[in-house]
């Protein structure tokens, strides 16, 4: 885990640091296998096995398979069905082999299948009983806990699936003066999300949203590094290509369309209701009422990027090191975005009958008057119904990187770095037409690393201010009949303190803490509804803690008990104008979005002296703390609904392991 920016070695994305996951290669040392088994709460079964299979002294298979599923720890109070279940899973096939004394191959193969119902959504707004309607615009004073509410939800199709295929081709050659490394990447990805946004079972009141995202890229990189008696180096290139589409779709009812219409003085007592009640009387069998509406936006990306970084530590003497780094990046995109009028075959079915037998010239109101949208009525996306637009551009970028580290003595190091994090501009995919530049973050921090090997300790200490350009975030743009996701961009800046320390105390005792402090505002942001926030908190709350501590018995033959117990506490979220009107973080009523958070996980188990058995029993979330961590505004300005999602609470269960 690396803290950012790391754009120099890793590319743009790594602002805020890189996490580093290097999976184990196929050994050729012997055949080796591996498998855990979790049994817990909620029918909860998850299976991790590992078989290592030397073919020969230079090559050998490895596979890995992982299985998990889970009941779901909520229930619909009307239905009975589970919600929020768990149901995925993965595998891994890789084959390495050696080309002479210094070249070697490493290919995998990555396929991972999840299918599941998508996030559970309870209603926290009061619903009158009918002809009443919740109050629209929501009342955020009126909200409820959700906790302490039944969940009821009729989200059709409601999913959350993924399908992932990737191929990776490694190939490493020692020059002797220098090795160089090829990777050779290629990855398919398919997802969609389909979740309940009005957290209730009623007709009148329903929306839901759906993200369906389908991409596939490629990418090259050549690396070569080498060291010598003064100098360490790393130098490489790389292109990156990818193909993506993504659709964003708003469904509804036409019950609910009548609701809308009601609440924005539209059509009072709604539309489709009251024309179906008329046409009933004149003796003509048409139904307008709970029939299906779908709007979409549809984006294609293609994206090409070029990079080209080097680095290189200068080992000064044997106290001082220097480190000098620079990446290059040139990313090209195209855009494209496709907004169609809203699509209710079932409703113009019914509408194209009225036509035909004269209804709506009997009425005096034409049928154009029953075709409209609710969900993407801004002007660009209103003037370019049914119509593509495409959009092209280029950004580039040069990410430099400073380090200096002198060790006082073998146990003392201090440093200093100053870098630069990138993350490329692109395209609002629900804006026709905007896009938002290059997001540029530069750091500095400075600190020490020291052990001290008679106290059995070590911590590290250090100190950052950084200052970030067009920070880029996701926001909700309620500014629309039904909410949309939108990036908007800000100047940020903050400074901090990071601490972390270990302590073997006994032979059998570990103890760690670590805790960072942070203090974020908006250097300059004006919002898109035109709010002055500079000067004000971005949200991020002051304080992080987490802790732990391990115990080990040694058991002799009779193997090893070891005990964890693990703690962290996440302050409380600092609101400012624009989150209260986003209703992001504050206090609403009964929900408070953003408050501190605090988490217990424990676990205890046993492992034979000869490494071959083990059995444990774990429990997460033991205070069993729940918190809300998202609200479904979709509805809230024209249906009055809002829907929270919480987290998850306590679970618990018995782990077996072998490894042979």
């Amino acid at each position: 885990v690396l803290k950012g920016p790391q754009g120099t070695l890793f590319g743009r994305n790594t602002a805020a640091g890189a996490i580093s996951i290097i999976t184990n290669r196929p050994q050729t040392d012997g055949n080796h296998a591996a498998g855990t088994l979790r049994l817990g709460n909620d029918s909860k079964t998850w299976f991790q096995g590992m078989a290592n299979i030397a073919v020969s002294d230079d090559s050998a298979f490895r596979f890995n398979g992982l299985f998990n599923h889970s009941d779901g720890w909520i229930q619909d109070a009307v239905t009975g069905e589970d919600l929020a279940p768990e149901n995925n899973w993965a595998t891994r096939a890789s084959f390495q082999t050696r080309f002479g004394d210094n070249t070697r191959a490493w290919i995998t193969w990555d396929h991972e299948n999840l299918d599941q119902k998508g996030q559970a959504t309870t209603g926290i707004v009061p619903i009158p009983p009918l002809p009443g309607l919740p109050t629209a615009p929501a009342d955020v004073d009126s909200f409820l806990d959700p906790l302490k509410l039944p969940t009821a939800v009729d989200a059709v199709g409601n999913a959350e699936t993924r399908t992932f295929d990737g191929a990776t081709l490694i190939v490493d050659h020692n020059f002797g003066w220098a090795s160089l490394t090829s990777t050779t990447a290629w990855h398919d990805y398919d997802s969609l999300n389909r979740v309940e946004e009005d957290g209730t079972n009623l007709s009148y009141l329903y929306v839901d949203s759906t993200n369906t995202e389908s991409n596939q890229n490629f990418y090259q990189e050549f690396k070569f590094n080498g060291s010598t008696e003064k100098l360490d180096w790393v130098a490489g290139v790389s292109y990156f290509q990818e193909d993506a589409d993504q659709t964003s779709e708003v469904n509804a009812l036409t019950d609910s369309v009548d609701t809308i219409a009601n609440n924005l003085g539209l059509a009072p007592g709604g539309l489709y209701g009251p024309i179906t009640d008329v046409a009933n009387s004149f003796g003509i069998p048409v139904n307008l009422r709970g029939l299906p509406w779908n709007e979409k936006f549809v984006n294609t990306l293609d994206t090409k990027a070029y990079a080209a970084f080097g680095d290189v530590i200068w080992h000064v003497n044997d106290k001082l090191n220097l480190t000098f780094g620079l990446r290059y990046t040139r990313d090209e995109k195209d855009f494209t975005w496709f907004n169609d009028q809203r699509s209710a075959p079932q409703l113009d079915a019914q509408l194209d009958l009225l036509d035909a037998l004269g209804f709506f010239d009997a009425i005096g109101m034409p049928k154009d008057m029953f075709v409209f949208d609710i969900a993407f009525i801004d002007p660009p996306a209103m003037m370019n119904k049914g119509v593509q637009t495409r959009a092209k551009k280029s950004w580039d970028d040069w990410s430099p990187r400073f380090v200096v580290d002198y060790h006082f003595t073998d146990d003392l190091m201090g440093f200093a770095s100053l870098a630069k994090g990138y993350k490329a501009g692109g395209f609002n995919a629900l804006q026709i037409g905007s896009e938002f530049d290059n997001e540029d973050v530069w750091n500095f921090e400075t600190g020490i690393k020291h052990s001290i090997p008679d106290l059995r300790l070590a911590y590290n200490a250090s100190v950052f201010y950084y200052v970030y350009d067009n920070r880029q975030a996701v926001a909700l743009d309620m500014s629309t009949s039904i909410p949309r996701f939108v990036v908007n961009t800000s100047d940020q800046e903050a400074w901090g303190l990071d601490f972390d320390v270990r302590w073997q105390a006994t032979d059998g005792l570990t103890l760690d803490f670590n805790a960072e402090y942070i203090d974020s505002t908006y250097k300059n942001y004006l919002n898109p509804q035109g709010v002055d926030l500079t000067g004000q908190a971005t949200g991020a709350p002051y304080w992080s803690v987490a802790a732990g501590a391990a115990y080990l018995w040694r058991l002799a033959d009779a193997g090893d008990v070891r005990a964890a117990l693990r703690y962290s506490y996440t302050g409380e979220c600092r609101e400012n104008d624009e989150s209260v009107a986003q209703v992001s973080c504050a206090r609403f009523g009964a929900v408070d979005l953003g408050e501190a958070q605090q988490l217990l996980d424990a676990r205890i188990g046993w492992t034979s002296a000869s490494g071959h058995w083990g059995v444990a029993v774990y429990g997460d979330n033991l205070l069993d703390e729940q918190y809300v961590n998202s609200l479904g505004t979709y509805g809230m300005t024209v249906l009055g609904t809002v829907g929270a999602r919480v987290t998850q609470p306590r679970t618990y269960g018995l782990e077996l392991s072998a490894k042979f």
